[in-house]
Parts: C-alpha cells; structure tokens; sequence
C-alpha cells in the first residue's frame, strides 16, 4: 500500500512538473520570443552535419511519420487482437492513438506557429508542438508501458523500454537536425505527449474499473 502510494505521488508529481515547464516554455516562445535554445540546437546540427547523418535522420524521422504511424498502431491492435489477455492494449493503442493526433492537430492549429524557413525537407502546415514527436512519442511511450506492464522477465523489459525509448528521443533530434522543427516544438511535443499518454492511461483505467465492477461476472453459487 505504501509502494502504491509513493507511486502515486511519484506520478503526480511528474505530470505538474511536466505542465509547468510546458507553460513555461509556451510563455518563452510566444509571449517573449525567446529563441537562444532553438539557434543553439541548430547551431550544433549544423556543426554535425553530412551527407550519411542527413540520410540517417531522414530515415529516423519516417518512425514518427503519418505513415508510419497509421500502419503500426493498426498493426498492433490487430496483433493483441488475437490475445484474450491483450485486448485491453489493443484498445488502449486505438484511442489513445487517434485522440492523440487529434490533440496535435487542434494544438497546432491554435499556436499556429511558422515552421522553419530553412528546412531541409519540404513541408506544409504549423510547426509547434511537433507531430512527429508527440505522436510517435505516445505510441512508443505506451509500447513502453505495455511492455512494463506485462513482460514478466526483468532484462527483456529493460531491454525493450530502452529500445522504444531511443525511437522517442532519435525522432525529435533528427526533426531538429532536419530543421522542420524548431527545438522548442521537440521539447513541446515530448511535454505534451507525456501529459497526454498519462491523463489518457489514468481515464481509461478508470472506464476499465468501472466497467469490470458492473460487468465482471461473479462467483457462481453452487446448489
């Protein structure tokens, strides 16, 4: 109970400081137009650049890509589908898939922030937060729950959180290196992202309760 407790707090704690250095951020960058993190990162990706890193990042940059991230999450609803233990997940990855563009979407039509005018790649549409890493980020930040939350030995789901971790961290650097982000808008996406995948994970814990409370069948009398 104790654990559970500190766990709690633990996790509250996360997502207040995640919101205010979101609001922070989003105070920096629209109300003071302060861009010193912005020219620093692409400053440093201009330093490091070549022609195998730019082949590189571009092909980091398609695991958070529209493409990428209508197959996948379909793909995996299809495969725990099959899993009596595993539909559950396959819903969690369905809703929080869609409702997480959809948050995007509305965020960047509201910010409406210009993308970069020196990107490498051609682009359309609102730079902040970043598509690319607050959605990718949730779909691989909640493979990274899945996998905590069932894989049962320990080196394995290390192993494999590490693994979808660095597709969370790979995808904003190379959205910055590439120049179709600015590093604010990263930084946006990865905060947004986590409050979402957090308030998503903790609602439908909530419908999952209440729904087995009301519908689980109970113990059958013997006559």
């Amino acid at each position: 109970m104790a654990l559970l407790t500190v766990k709690v707090i633990l996790i509250g704690l996360l997502f207040l400081v995640s919101l205010l250095v979101l609001f922070h951020l989003i105070h920096d960058v629209f109300a003071d137009g302060d861009t010193g993190f912005d020219q620093m990162l692409f400053a440093l990706s201009d330093h490091i650049r070549s022609p195998g890193m730019t082949r590189a990042m571009r092909s980091i940059s398609f695991l958070g890509s529209y493409h990428y991230l209508i197959v996948m999450p379909a793909l995996l609803v299809l495969v725990f589908s099959f899993y009596k233990g595993m539909r559950w997940n396959g819903l969690r990855v369905l809703i929080i898939s869609f409702t997480t563009s959809l948050l995007n979407q509305f965020l960047k039509n509201y910010f409406g922030r210009p993308r970069p005018a020196f990107s490498l790649l051609e682009m359309s549409g609102f730079s902040f937060p970043s598509g690319h890493t607050m959605i990718g980020g949730v779909f691989h930040g909640l493979i990274v729950y899945i996998i905590w939350t069932n894989v049962k030995n320990k080196a394995l789901r290390w192993v494999l959180s590490l693994f979808f971790t660095s597709f969370v961290v790979l995808v904003g650097l190379s959205r910055i290196y590439l120049k179709v982000h600015y590093a604010t808008d990263v930084a946006a996406g990865y905060l947004m992202g986590l409050l979402w995948l957090m308030l998503s994970l903790y609602l439908l814990g909530l419908i999952e309760k209440l729904y087995l409370a009301r519908y689980k069948p109970g113990p059958q009398k013997q006559v």
